[in-house]
């Protein structure tokens, strides 16, 4: 690889020179070139000169700011950009060191791996890897890349630093509009129901982080050429429409889950909704118990009561007899 850029990590009184290498590969992302629908010819930007209305040769394009009206342009070269007061232009000064989560993840942009730029910074360069890795801290400071200075994060990544810049705080958008107009509540038993389904997620797998999106693409695009059909595996269409019954969603999620690792489910809202009738069942047992013991009680009563009554008979006739 070729570095994008060089410069000086200032690390306190210590400087650890080192390459800017791209971390990421944008040309393997998918892309489209534009089409003249009516005949096929390809749409092009042509660098074009608002004034002449001509084609501009590449050696002949610069660089042009717009202040705060957004009409007038300046133009500037490079030996104005080079005549910035910036210490920033060849070093990146660590202004301070924190807590990796303390970093909001909408300030992270494009990264790159830093290699070392002499064989005498080898030393300072683990030296600061390490005492990252251990004190679990990532350093923040400002660098000038291409023209602009920018935030940058460093951190250690397996044995390695790597740079990650950073958007300003001010190029955060606020978030107007965003959050729901009406303050939802949530029960209890649906929180725990949803933290049911994300324990019930597995980790990712090679099938997880593959661009089948790229591959049907592709698949299109040979089919098109060869004057067929597209061949593509049919799988379960995702649910669509509106949930209405949240928590019935988040058990059967749960389920879903389970059957996909091949774990036993639990027998489903059919079953739930089945409990209740056990529950009324178990309780006309109950009260069947309790009338034939009520009936057995009364019929030990009323039995206890005859004797009592015979024997009122036997005395009255023994009277009678004497």
């Amino acid at each position: 690889m070729r570095p994008t850029a060089k410069f000086s990590i200032s690390f306190g009184l210590v400087t650890i020179p080192v390459a800017a290498y791209n971390a990421t590969d944008s040309s393997t992302s998918v892309s489209f070139v534009r089409l003249h629908t009516a005949d096929g010819g390809r749409v092009r930007n042509q660098p074009v000169c608002s004034l002449e209305g001509v084609e501009i040769p590449p050696d002949e394009i610069g660089r042009g700011y717009r202040p705060g009206d957004g009409e007038t342009v300046v133009p500037l070269s490079d030996d104005d950009l080079d005549a910035l007061p910036l210490p920033t232009a060849k070093t990146l000064t660590i202004l301070a060191f924190v807590a990796g989560g303390d970093i909001d993840p909408l300030q992270m942009g494009k990264g790159y791996y830093l290699g070392v730029d002499s064989p005498a910074a080898a030393k300072p360069y683990v030296l600061l890897r390490e005492a990252m890795e251990r004190h679990q801290r990532v350093g923040l400071g400002k660098i000038a890349l291409h023209g602009r200075e920018t935030l940058a994060l460093i951190r250690p990544l397996e044995g390695a630093l790597v740079m990650q810049v950073l958007l300003w705080p001010h190029q955060i958008r606020p978030m107007d509009g965003v959050l729901p107009e009406r303050q939802e509540k949530i029960a209890a038993k649906e929180v725990a129901a949803a933290e049911a389904l994300m324990d019930s997620y597995g980790g990712l797998s090679e099938d997880d982080v593959h661009d089948h999106y790229r591959e049907a693409l592709d698949e299109i695009v040979a089919a098109k050429l060869a004057h067929r059909e597209p061949a593509f595996e049919t799988g379960e269409e995702p649910p669509a429409g509106q949930v209405m019954d949240l928590m019935a969603a988040l058990q059967d999620s749960v389920r879903a889950a389970k059957r996909s690792r091949g774990e036993e489910a639990d027998s489903g809202p059919a079953a739930a909704k089945k409990a209740p009738a056990k529950k009324a069942t178990a309780k006309a047992a109950a009260k069947k118990a309790t009338t034939r013991a009520t009936a057995g009680a009364a019929g030990k009563k009323t039995a206890a009561k005859k004797p009592q009554a015979a024997k009122k008979t036997g005395s009255g006739r023994g009277r009678r007899a004497g």
